[in-house]
């Protein structure tokens, strides 16, 4: 069953974390705190699911793996539904403020009351499908102008879904980080304001907020279990995810918090790099990864300051995992749920079958029998052609 996961290698570095307190500084309790206030008051507030696959785990000589399932959040089929739609308020708050001096509160946004003034206010992003889904959602919701760049390789399903929700989306040539590159320029050329989930030099605040509003699904996590799980691996990408996640739960169980492993593909694994040379590393995306929200060649300076210091280990894996993993959750074994889940969704769980298969890695990541895993599946199937496709095929 398990045979495709033990045909290619799993790349692996562990890490000599720095010590310091960036989980408590960049990201501070208040502000983890602040966005949940708020995003709990949304139309359509509920906690996603957490599922406990125990046949799974039983196969694997696992105690327990538990699947965070964020492809129901706000019917947006990720977890970033609760970033840039949060992060787009936290802008026009504080444009509001700078450009017409109105102190208006979030509950004000959402009312319309200040609608004359922040439908003059243009928003900007890059994004591979989830993040400019969120955030179309979010201007829409809070009467702001939305622009969206895409790259080349971004399905057509997924720019139509941010259309949908009033987005200008503009495609360009070339990969995520070049879109990234030309929707800064714009904005800066224009006048609008970029609400990305990365960071740059001098360039914060929004992606802080962006992570401050992930924390609504780690914060539901820690509310179903009794006792903080042994591992936790979390998607790469640009960072933001991951460093959300790992500091939230640092805040939450302190020295006893999971061993926190990173989870990239192959094709595009900027924090694995950074981590061998333990420095801020880009790569050169080559050819797209499968995991289409991860094809993200240049970290997060913001979130790689929390992950050098909480992350133990770093992965690569290549795609050849991903559907087999795909198919595993949709049509499960023994009694474990079948659940919908994307391209990006499975890195963790395609990464957790193949170290059970590898007693080697299964030591060097003190992975055994008595482990319980925590899993954040990403997404569901935010483009339903291709994860039919996928999954029949």
């Amino acid at each position: 069953m398990f045979d495709i996961f033990s045909s290619a290698a799993i790349q692996h570095t562990s890490y000599n974390r720095h010590t310091g307190e960036a989980f408590n500084n960049v990201i501070a309790p208040q502000s983890f705190a602040d966005a949940s206030s708020e995003i709990m008051t949304w139309d359509g507030y509920v906690p996603t699911p957490l599922y406990r696959l125990e046949t799974l785990a039983q196969s694997l000589n696992l105690q327990n793996i538990f699947y965070k399932d964020e492809g129901p959040r706000f019917g947006l089929g990720s977890f970033k539904a609760l970033g840039g739609a949060y992060a787009a308020a936290k802008v026009l708050q504080r444009e509001l403020t700078n450009k017409f001096n109105e102190k208006a509160s979030l509950s004000d946004l959402r009312s319309g009351k200040y609608a004359s003034l922040t439908n003059t206010i243009t928003l900007v992003s890059a994004t591979d499908g989830n993040h400019g889904r969120s955030l179309a959602w979010g201007a829409q919701k809070f009467g702001a102008d939305c622009k969206i760049y895409i790259h080349a390789e971004v399905s057509e399903e997924r720019a139509k879904a941010m259309r949908s929700y009033g987005a200008d989306v503009i495609r360009i040539d070339g990969d995520y980080d070049d879109s990234v590159r030309i929707a800064k320029t714009n904005a800066e050329e224009n006048g609008w304001f970029v609400v990305s989930d990365t960071s740059w030099e001098n360039y914060t605040q929004p992606p802080t907020d962006v992570m401050a509003g992930y924390g609504v699904m780690t914060n539901e996590i820690t509310q179903e279990l009794s006792q903080p799980p042994s591992h936790v691996l979390l998607q790469g990408g640009v960072g933001g995810l991951a460093a959300s996640v790992c500091a939230a739960l640092r805040q939450k169980w302190g020295k006893d918090s999971p061993r926190v492993i990173i989870v990239e593909p192959e094709l595009a694994n900027c924090l694995y790099k950074s981590a061998i040379k333990d420095t801020l590393t880009s790569v050169h995306i080559a050819e797209e990864t499968i995991m289409a929200g991860l094809s993200c060649g240049e970290p997060s300076p913001l979130a790689w300051s929390i992950l050098r210091e909480e992350a133990s280990d770093f992965l690569s894996i290549p795609d050849i995992f991903i559907a087999p993993a795909m198919k595993l959750l949709a049509k499960p074994i023994g009694n474990d749920p079948g659940i919908i889940a994307g391209e990006s969704a499975v890195a963790g769980l395609a990464a957790t079958i193949a170290i059970s298969q590898d007693e080697r890695l299964r030591k060097s990541l003190g992975i055994n029998t008595t482990s319980q895993i925590l899993l954040i599946g990403s997404e569901g199937a935010t483009d339903k052609a291709l994860y039919d496709k996928i999954i029949s095929g």
